[in-house]
């Protein structure tokens, strides 16, 4: 059972839904739908347009942000809307708490579970571009992608470009920890040059993890200079 009511997300959100069956619909689990008695709308739908959509502002804030070439932009944007990302996003505003879902989802994590909540997360912004248009929706996103708090930039890359000023020199990324039930993992990851380790990263997959421990390599780099 959801701990807050989906409505009271509107006030997190900072916007009045005109429509507010769009929000409990963005807030509907499928096993939520399938349990219910009465025919109920899950959220996958707009999960499929709230993808679309975040891609959108994702690619017009990095286009306008950055003068990197083509590769290095969609890269950048695939970190900025990958499940990772869209989790962290998403527990800033405990999405988690307002989910709609199925007693054994729930009872089984389903509220930290990233697929969940990320897909959730999307659904949300689809609620919020069908019912205030494009610029609702990117006024809610944007705050997200600007404040860099997830892997904005590829660091693993920018690490390689580092590195490789010695041709020589080769980078290797290593589990060392993995810590916590299925539904809610973090991994350590360290990432070595040569034999040297540089630096080790947390996080909820080994990806992110890497992504961690090659920001804080460059950091240390950084700070030697």
């Amino acid at each position: 059972m959801a701990t807050h009511k989906p409505e009271e997300l509107q006030e997190v959100l900072h916007y009045q839904f005109k429509n507010p069956a769009l929000l409990r619909i963005a807030l509907t689990h499928t096993s939520y739908a399938n349990e219910s008695k009465v025919p109920t709308t899950h959220n996958e739908r707009l999960e499929f347009l709230g993808d679309s959509v975040l891609s959108v502002v994702a690619a017009d804030y990095l286009f306008h942000q950055s003068d990197r070439p083509e590769g290095e932009l969609t890269r950048m944007r695939a970190s900025l809307v990958s499940e990772d990302a869209l989790f962290q996003f998403a527990q800033e505003i405990r999405l988690g708490d307002y989910l709609r879902l199925g007693h054994g989802e729930d009872l089984g994590g389903g509220r930290n579970r990233p697929s969940v909540v990320s897909d959730a997360f999307e659904a949300v912004i689809a609620a919020l571009y069908l019912d205030g248009g494009l610029e609702v929706a990117r006024s809610f996103i944007l705050p997200f992608l600007s404040e860099g708090k997830t892997a904005e930039e590829d660091y693993k890359t920018r690490l390689q470009e580092v590195v490789q000023q010695n041709p020589s020199a080769r980078l290797r990324y290593e589990v060392e920890g993995e810590t916590g039930p299925d539904h809610a993992k973090q991994f350590t990851v360290a990432v070595y040059c040569d034999d040297k380790r540089l630096a080790e990263g947390v996080g909820r997959s080994k990806k992110a993890a890497e992504q961690h421990a090659a920001k804080q390599a460059l950091d240390r780099l950084q700070s030697k200079r």
